[in-house]
């Protein structure tokens, strides 16, 4: 009995092993053929690169990729990105990364900020310390907004009063001091944060740096909305915060009686329909 046992328990094996590769075979025979994908040679960085790095045939190789896939701005080759001319890194280029047209100076040129500004963007310097500065935590590559600080004095110069306002909103951070690295990660106490702005924003920044002090507002990665601002007066201290019209646009009113001045934030259009009604009451917008 053991003997037969043992007889029909290897012809069992046999049978369910049959089975189990007469299956696979079936299985094997539905699968489709692997597509060949067509490739082509682009160079990539062999190493990290930083700004200002120069490339060369150490810091470079040459690797297949899907010809489908390309990325604009890509070389065929290490001699094709060399041959003009020796090239700069603008960009931080990780390892394995493509090297792309945008991130890297043309042939000949120096990696200088001028370089990196985007087209019809100019670059302007402020001075800032360790408080106007966010404590050193805005490098390159950040988002900013540009708080004005400062004091009115009357005609008379008997009252003075002070305000801040944004002037300007979403700057791209370039250099601090100088340093334009944007894979810098260390906070570092600078005395000059330069900014890609606009010509006419370069005009606002250039005038707000003589009225009074500019403090840098660090705005949280990704975020580029423009968001309701208004003037804040000495007489906002303390008060709860208004909310913010749908437009986010407020006027400032200021009521005198006698030798005595008051200033409130109401909306802009508020405002104007308070300054009309008042003109001959002794109150000024």
């Amino acid at each position: 009995m053991i003997v037969v046992a043992l007889v029909f328990g290897a012809l069992a094996v046999f049978v369910a092993q049959s089975w189990l590769n007469s299956q696979n075979d079936a299985r094997l025979k539905n699968v489709p053929a692997p597509v060949a994908v067509k490739t082509r040679t682009i160079v990539v960085a062999s190493a990290p690169l930083r700004f200002g790095i120069e490339m060369n045939a150490r810091n470079l190789r040459e690797v297949p990729w899907p010809d489908n896939a390309i990325p604009d701005g890509a070389f065929a080759s290490i001699d094709a990105l060399l041959s003009a001319g020796k090239r700069m890194v603008l960009t931080a280029i990780a390892e394995n990364e493509p090297v792309l047209a945008s991130k890297i100076t043309g042939p000949g040129q120096r990696a200088t900020l001028s370089a990196v500004l985007t087209p019809g963007m100019k670059a302007v310097t402020v001075r800032v310390n360790d408080i106007e500065g966010v404590a050193g935590f805005v490098l390159p590559g950040d988002r900013v907004d540009i708080l004005l600080t400062r004091n009115i004095s009357s005609e008379r110069g008997t009252n003075t009063s002070s305000s801040s306002d944004v002037v300007l909103q979403n700057v791209r951070v370039l250099a601090i001091d100088q340093i334009a690295d944007d894979r810098l990660d260390k906070p570092a106490v600078v005395k000059a944060v330069t900014l890609e702005v606009e010509m006419a924003e370069g005009q606002k920044l250039s005038l707000a740096a003589s009225l009074g002090t500019l403090t840098l507002a660090l705005r949280k990665a990704g975020d580029q909305a423009a968001q309701p601002v208004r003037q804040i007066t000495a007489e906002d201290l303390g008060k709860p915060q208004k909310k913010d019209t749908p437009n986010g646009s407020f006027s400032t009113i200021t009521v005198t009686r006698g030798n005595k001045k008051e200033n409130y934030s109401v909306p802009a259009e508020a405002g104007a329909n308070m300054t009309n009604s008042a003109v001959n009451q002794g109150v000024t917008r």
